[in-house]
């Protein structure tokens, strides 16, 4: 049996939590779907709760074979961040990673594309999103699981899964072996793990200025929205599936897998990484005033958020009146006037903290942060 695959993890029925988005009852946060059937429910209920806990894949004890993936303008000190992983990797008896640097023509994909090719088991991606997001591309539908290790200001995945922004912790949660199976979207011949934009989302980022981010963090996305908060709407038209196409006046349209923006900001409550869904959020706020209601709304999660209505598809078609900025896990693409994003079900192996008490793998990060300190250190002291 591969390491990374576990029988005990049934696949959903064919069919199974179909949830056409026009006609059915809302949900918390202005969501719509229809209600399955009580078997499907009951099914889809239980692959939900089986898949929020991490795959134990400790048995097989052999060292794995990794590779690292990193953008080296997001790493202060290249040679130090080198003898870090280099240590912790053989104190558990791993072999030498495959190393390779990221470049302005390939941010990630192509590299981890060569170490799927290699054989490897792991793919270390360090870097911020865009690193992140490559990585995500060359790994989608294979076996090898994806271990984050942020250096960016935005750090998406890491933000919505718990995982810590901590070296240390990083490398400690791919030696556990905790993996977890997520669903990615796929927009053209990108992927993306947290979510896609087009609209104000997307503006924001082009206007966040580089400097300002690597100075104050996440705080800098607040300076480039509030550049655009008067902008004029767009019109779009949304397909959702194959329902009837939805005509809104939006600022900004939103298809996620995960729900938390820069920041921790939690926008959407219900999305899932492993739900088999994409939850559509559409913004529509014209004034100030309603800028600050929809935030405050959504800073004190309450469940019903004005001017933001969320759906749920697997096929999802935004087409605007005028060309727009477009984004995937926090990096720009290019813009245009259209942005197709369809779900591609349990695609991605990620690397998490192995569950010891608390079901909530956020609650795991901190213990792996302190293991893996010890890990480095005793390493070093030998």
């Amino acid at each position: 049996m591969n390491h990374l695959t576990d029988s005990r993890w049934p696949a959903p029925e064919p069919g199974a939590g179909q949830r056409p988005t026009r006609t059915g009852r809302r949900l918390r946060r202005n969501v719509r779907v229809a209600l399955p059937t009580t078997g499907s429910r009951r099914l889809a209920e239980a692959c939900r709760v089986l898949h929020t806990c991490a795959v134990d894949s400790g048995q097989d004890e052999h060292g794995l074979r990794s590779a690292v993936v990193v953008n080296p303008v997001k790493v202060a000190d290249l040679d130090a961040f080198r003898r870090t992983v280099r240590d912790a990797l053989t104190a558990a008896g791993w072999p030498e990673p495959m190393w390779f640097e990221t470049t302005a023509d390939d941010p990630g994909r192509g590299q981890t594309e060569q170490a799927v090719a290699a054989g490897v088991d792991v793919v270390f991606a360090c870097g911020g999103d865009g690193t992140v997001m490559a990585c995500v591309s060359g790994l989608v539908g294979t076996e090898v699981a994806l271990a984050v290790l942020p250096q960016g200001t935005g750090n998406l995945l890491a933000a919505n899964l718990g995982l810590s922004t901590d070296l240390a912790a990083g490398l400690e949660v791919a030696i556990e072996r905790g993996r977890r199976l997520l669903d990615v979207g796929a927009v053209e011949e990108h992927h993306f793990a947290v979510m896609a934009g087009m609209g104000f989302d997307a503006q924001m980022l082009e206007a966040t200025n580089e400097t300002t981010k690597k100075r104050i963090g996440w705080p800098a996305y607040v300076v480039g929205a509030a550049r655009h908060l008067r902008d004029r709407p767009m019109k779009v038209l949304i397909r959702l599936d194959d329902q009837k196409p939805l005509r809104r006046r939006a600022r900004s349209v939103l298809v996620a897998n995960v729900g938390r923006l820069q920041g921790g900001v939690r926008l959407l409550t219900e999305a899932e990484p492993d739900d088999g869904y994409l939850d559509v959020a559409v913004l529509s706020p014209r004034t100030l005033r309603h800028w600050l209601a929809l935030g405050w709304a959504v800073l004190r999660r309450q469940d019903r958020v004005p001017r933001m209505e969320v759906f749920r598809a697997r096929r999802v078609e935004i087409v605007s009146n005028r060309s727009q900025p477009r984004e995937l896990d926090g990096d720009l693409i290019a813009p245009g006037r259209t942005l197709k994003a369809e779900i591609r079900r349990r695609a991605l192996w990620l690397c998490v903290p192995r569950p010891e008490q608390a079901p909530d793998l956020a609650d795991d990060a901190k213990a792996a942060a302190e293991r893996g300190e010890r890990l480095v250190e005793e390493t070093r002291s030998e």
